[in-house]
């Protein structure tokens, strides 16, 4: 493929939002309280407390008794301490550790996205402005008589909406839902599919209570906004624009974006991807978003669903807020009980029940007459014999429609082989099924085989609670990275009564609901979408980029995981933190001229000109400039592996925190980087002010395939604005 530098020319800077690990909230010397978990207990003799005690005094100076707060050590491996920051960071990295995340309030459970993200029903707010953002959504449609798209207690729409209602025969718009449009040959903005209603709720729905997936998840669907107590803003408009079928043809692309940015929405969220990397010219939801950008809007778009293979992250301009999924603190489980009373956990989402204790459970190889032992066993389409399976369990070594087939072939229920161990991911299924990761589905393997009569039961699935926020498997990822995380696992939102409940949609599965339980970056795109809106009711002179800078350095920081080394790659800044993003101290902001000055770097001017409608004059030769000095909110480049190497930086940042306030700049790394910040103090003298500053890394002898990272964090005491900085030597 194309090296780093020419990507960065063909498409326009992308987005190396590649973001180091840990640093707090608030000041890095704060302790806080956070678990290490260390994984399942080690066999044999083993004192877990003396193994955490000496894990501690590795990294604090003093006594573990004084910081450590719990121990682990009856059914998994972990402790929970008083850290700093920097304490953090080097138990993050530590070998033996799995993963270091902060301890939250838990609540009563609900469909809780919004209220794991700190943004619940009790947050500041501006009722005033709020009632005037509208959120475009560019998807499915909609379904406008569910109860999360009411208008009880809203007033007409804001007097600057110029939209309309066109959504079709039968077709009703109200306070709430301002306005619909369809590009479509359905001839209707009502959603057959389920897809758009789920994102329209999760942005900005009305708060509907005692809401639930067949009892599953039961609680308070809120979205981004609506009234009667929504999440991010409350009493939000919003406006469809119907582009899928469920499939999303370019040209519709467009037309949506065309209608949307005329129409005077504030935020537009499209949770549609290509899954590969267009040049801008070629791309549709880029060339769209950028004119949103000139008038204002910022533009939430999913990062794609991908992963965990690398560079499979499509979105990458730099106008765009490019979002991964990421977990909540509710997971989604499902039970397999041997014969032998063995219970394994599985993931799906599971609403049958068995009517029994056991049945026959049968592997896919041994109930085919007619294809060869590979395929039997993938349960390849037409190879299960409907004879053999009647009233069994079936095992399949293939997680990709695998069920579809069991289920077409009248087996009472099937276990899946999940080879990607995607423990955060539990899908709507059409019969009673479940996943099994590699060490549990290696027992279920090793049952059968030792049993002539091998039995097993699935059970309905049910919630617990889980460690978060942890990158989901499916979420793209980069080094074309996503810019933040937000949740995208197991969200309970508002969907089509009339579209297929099932993850795949099978003939004979008549289940029809108003509410269902997706995952994807589909989802995490929406919260992402939500946070900016309720970022600009506070601020709603702020630029698009400063929106999305807000949000980006105030992310809670995320770790890479023994699995899952992605890490930066795949949740960009880190887990989204609405609360504190109304308050960055300083933001990254960049206006228009500065994305040209990107155009020009790789097109010519009088295709420039095209773009941007004027007469902009592009720099040449060494004015020219470098993408890596574009104002972003993080510092990402690649470089020959093995040799030495030189990088810098140029960055711009306004005060928008105190109006006399001086910040000084202090670097965080575990790399065997050099990084120095030029100048390290800051001085502000009024609000707006603008300060420039340079960072150089230097290095050298980077393996193939990896990166190092570090973190530039501003403080001053009150505000930390954390930017991360990454080189690495990935191929795109």
């Amino acid at each position: 493929m194309a090296n780093h530098e020419a990507l960065l020319f063909h498409y326009v800077f992308p987005i190396l939002i590649l973001i180091v690990s840990v640093l707090c909230r608030a000041t890095c010397e704060d302790r806080k309280v956070y678990i290490v978990y260390l994984g399942s207990l080690p066999y044999g003799l083993f004192s877990p407390l003396y193994h955490h005690h000496s894990i501690l005094q590795r990294v604090i100076q003093g006594s573990s008794e004084n910081v450590l707060v719990r121990s682990y050590k009856r059914s998994f491996n972990g402790f929970a301490a008083k850290l700093t920051d920097q304490e953090r960071e080097k138990l993050s990295n530590m070998k033996e550790v799995v993963s270091v995340f902060p301890s939250r309030i838990l609540q009563l459970q609900t469909t809780r996205s919004w209220d794991f993200m700190g943004l619940n029903e009790k947050v500041s707010r501006n009722a005033t402005v709020e009632s005037d953002i509208i959120v475009g959504v560019i998807d499915t449609g909609i379904w406008p008589e569910s109860e999360s798209f009411k208008d009880d207690g809203f007033g007409p729409p804001p007097k600057k909406w110029k939209g309309a209602c066109e959504g079709g025969k039968n077709f009703t718009c109200n306070k709430k839902l301002i306005g619909a449009r369809y590009y479509s040959s359905t001839e209707s903005a009502r959603d057959e599919v389920g897809h758009g209603t789920h994102t329209a709720s999760t942005v900005a729905g009305n708060a509907v209570v005692d809401v639930s997936f067949y009892g599953l998840a039961q609680g308070t669907a809120r979205g981004g906004g609506g009234g009667g107590g929504g999440g991010g803003v409350p009493a939000a408009r919003i406006a469809v624009y119907k582009a899928c079928t469920p499939y999303c043809e370019s040209h519709n692309i467009l037309a949506a974006f065309d209608d949307a940015i005329a129409d005077g929405v504030d935020i537009i969220t499209i949770s549609i991807g290509f899954g590969m990397i267009l040049e801008f010219d070629g791309d549709p939801i880029a060339i769209g978003a950028f004119h949103a950008m000139e008038k204002g809007i910022l533009t939430s778009h999913s990062a794609g669903n991908y992963g965990p293979w690398g560079a499979s992250v499509s979105s990458v301009a730099p106008w765009i807020l490019t979002v991964a999924a990421s977990s909540t603190d509710r997971r989604i489980i499902d039970k397999v009980v041997l014969g032998n009373g063995s219970i394994l956990v599985g993931n799906s989402v599971n609403t049958f029940t068995l009517n029994g204790t056991s049945f026959p459970l049968i592997h896919g190889k041994d109930v085919s007459r007619n294809c060869t032992e590979r395929d039997a066993s993938d349960c390849v389409e037409g190879c299960l014999d409907s004879d053999l399976v009647k009233g069994k369990i079936v095992l399949c070594d293939d997680y990709i429609n695998e069920n579809l087939e069991a289920y077409k072939a009248g087996a009472l229920g099937s276990v899946l082989y999940n080879y990607r161990n995607a423990d955060a991911l539990s899908l709507v299924l059409p019969v009673a099924a479940t996943t099994l990761n590699d060490a549990n589905y290696s027992v279920l393997m090793s049952y059968i085989s030792s049993t002539k009569d091998p039995r097993a039961n699935i059970l309905k699935s049910e919630v617990i609670q889980a460690a978060a926020p942890i990158l989901t498997p499916f979420s793209s990822r980069g080094p074309n990275t996503p810019d933040i995380s937000a949740p995208g696992a197991q969200i309970l939102a508002a969907y089509s009564p009339v579209a297929p409940t099932s993850s795949i949609p099978v003939p004979g599965d008549f289940r029809r609901v108003k509410y269902n339980i997706q995952s994807g970056t589909s989802m995490a795109c929406p919260h992402a979408a939500g946070a900016a809106a309720y970022v600009k009711t506070i601020h709603p002179d702020w630029s698009p980029a400063a929106i999305k800078s807000s949000l980006m350095t105030t992310a809670w920081p995320m770790n890479s995981t023994i699995t899952d080394p992605s890490g930066e790659f795949g949740y960009g800044s880190g887990h989204i933190n609405p609360v504190t993003a109304i308050n960055p101290g300083l933001v990254y902001d960049a206006s228009k001229e500065d994305y040209i000055k990107l155009l020009c770097m790789s097109y010519n001017e009088t295709r420039v000109r095209l773009v941007s409608g004027d007469n902009t004059t592009c720099p040449t030769g060494s004015d020219k400039g470098s993408p890596r000095n574009h104002n972003y909110p993080s510092m990402g480049a690649k470089v020959k592996p093995m040799e030495s190497f030189t990088v810098e930086f140029s960055r711009r940042v306004k005060n928008v925190g105190l109006a006399n306030s001086i910040y000084k700049a202090k670097i965080f790394s575990t790399s065997k980087i050099d990084i120095k910040v030029v100048p390290d103090v800051l001085s502000f003298k009024s609000l707006n002010e603008e300060k420039t500053f340079n960072v150089t890394v230097v290095g050298s002898s980077l393996p193939v395939e990896s990166h190092v990272s570090a973190s530039l964090v501003w403080s001053d005491g009150t505000h930390s604005v954390r930017s991360p900085i990454v080189v690495h030597t990935r191929k795109e």
